[in-house]
């Protein structure tokens, strides 16, 4: 009797998870582009999803590894989005700024001393251009990728940098291992949006996006002063702290949408919801309840059937309180084949059940991999296992706000000599899809910027036109190749 009331508690407790992942949780509002949208009878088309990869640069981990010739990071870096390429993946999220620097010329602060190995030294090149036109070359969006708040670690043996000139003192708050920006500070609330529209507007970012370091976690702060000083009609001063982060986030949102509108504002905060709330002072339900994050990526690095912090159980946490972000799922990629990451991630199944598991859910649009030098060592063939489920490429989802005219469809959609050719109009890419079986889910053969591809294989075949936000027309009518 036992067994069996306890097998009838699973079971339900499963079909509510399950419910929450396709409905959203019941609180969210529907993503802005269907991940795979219904075709009433016709043909199934591919799911539409974010494939991305964080690209770390502090201590020059992912990028440049050290190597400060411009020709040999150059190199590194066209190496790794050739990588990208094979492997379908579509979305880099670069660190820009990582500790109170910048990979480009920034008049607010100093060149990154993981470019030339000495702080403020210009490298001599347009790092970051350079960088955003050899991803857009490849369809390979290009989100930059800022720490907020950091501006220099120590360790017991070491000492702080000193500070740039660009950099005033009274903004920074040392504690024992990082020192920080001051998020009680107005002053230092308008610098992170200056760096901000100064990002966007003079480089074609796809995205700004943000990691997990708010107040730093398992310090005291001192802030008492702060609060007294700016902290008026605030009941406690925990609240005084969530309300500095939450005026930092909203202050960003607010300046993409005034100055540069299609640049999409994602966050990737830690697992632990509460922790997020109470100990980083990062109140990210409300951000996404308010609409100030298009895309919220908690960072769920551990298994599924972990004891504390389930991959399962957090992300039914998160698509319950998304509500107007994307969701997508950020996963520990790099602790395949380490051995210190416990049974799980000693075989490549564990990340086929956390794709499987992400894609049964309507929320997530996307799924991204920390970090990018772990493509590239493929312990346990685990890149092998995501060249498999990335076998095809995919289009990105529309996400955020529409900037570009609704893309005309493709027209004179036709098979001649051996070729698929149509016609487009205006600034879009075309979509090929391709259905060995027209009653089946097809795949997408190419997304390009020509009005022809030869047409190999017998079957059916669609074209579509994308536009610059990602909004997608309505695919032509099958043409079939005998």
């Amino acid at each position: 009797m036992k067994k069996n009331w306890l097998h009838l508690v699973m079971v339900l407790a499963l079909a509510v998870f399950l419910n929450a992942c396709k409905k959203g949780g019941g609180s969210g509002d529907p993503t802005p582009d269907p991940v795979n949208p219904p075709t009433a009878g016709g043909p199934i088309f591919p799911r539409k999803e974010v494939r991305a990869v964080w690209m770390t640069t502090v201590w020059g981990l992912d990028w440049p590894q050290g190597a400060y010739s411009m020709e040999s990071q150059k190199q590194q870096y066209i190496n790794y989005l050739e990588k990208f390429k094979t492997l379908n993946i579509n979305t880099i999220y670069f660190q820009v700024k990582g500790m109170g620097d910048a990979f480009y010329s920034s008049p607010y602060e100093p060149w990154s001393q993981y470019i030339t190995g000495t702080r403020g030294k210009d490298p001599g090149y347009d790092v970051l251009k350079f960088m955003i036109d050899e991803a857009h070359a490849r369809n390979i969006e290009f989100h930059a990728w800022m720490n907020p708040y950091r501006v220099g670690t120590r360790t017991a043996t070491t000492s702080f940098a000193a500070l740039h000139h660009t950099i005033d003192a009274s903004w920074v708050v040392d504690f024992p291992e990082i020192r920080i920006y001051n998020p009680a500070l107005p002053k230092v609330r308008e610098r992170l949006v200056d760096i901000v529209k100064d990002m966007i507007t003079k480089y074609d970012v796809d995205g700004i996006h943000f990691d997990d370091y708010f107040y730093p976690e398992g310090v005291t702060l001192a802030d008492q002063a702060d609060y007294a000083t700016y902290g008026a009609g605030i009941s406690t001063i925990q609240e005084f702290r969530r309300e500095n982060v939450n005026k930092a986030i909203k202050g960003v949102y607010d300046a993409i949408v005034a100055t540069k509108p299609g640049v999409i504002f994602s966050v990737s905060p830690a697992p632990d919801i509460n922790k997020n709330y109470n100990s980083l002072y990062a109140d990210v339900r409300k951000w996404n309840e308010q609409g100030w994050v298009d895309v919220v990526i908690p960072q769920l690095y551990h298994e599924i059937g972990h004891p504390t912090s389930d991959f399962r159980a957090r992300l039914a946490n998160w698509t319950n309180i998304s509500y107007k972000a994307a969701l997508m799922v950020g996963h520990g990629y790099y602790r395949f084949g380490d051995p210190s990451a416990g049974a799980a991630f000693q075989s490549v199944d564990e990340l086929q059940r956390q794709f499987d598991m992400s894609r049964l859910n309507q929320k997530v649009v996307g799924n991204v991999q920390y970090r990018a030098l772990s493509l590239n060592d493929n312990k346990i063939g685990i890149t092998n296992k995501l060249a498999t489920i990335y076998k095809d490429p995919a289009l990105i989802p529309f996400l955020g706000r529409a900037v570009a005219a609704v893309p005309a469809a493709a027209t004179n959609v036709r098979i001649e000599g051996g070729e698929l050719k149509w016609s487009t109009s205006g600034s879009v890419k075309s979509v090929v899809y391709y259905f060995a079986d027209s009653k089946k889910e097809g795949k997408v053969l190419a997304i390009t910027t020509a009005s022809s591809i030869a047409a190999s294989a017998n079957g059916h075949y669609a074209v579509s036109t994308i536009n610059v936000d990602n909004q997608e027309s309505k695919p032509s009518d099958l043409v079939e190749k005998k």
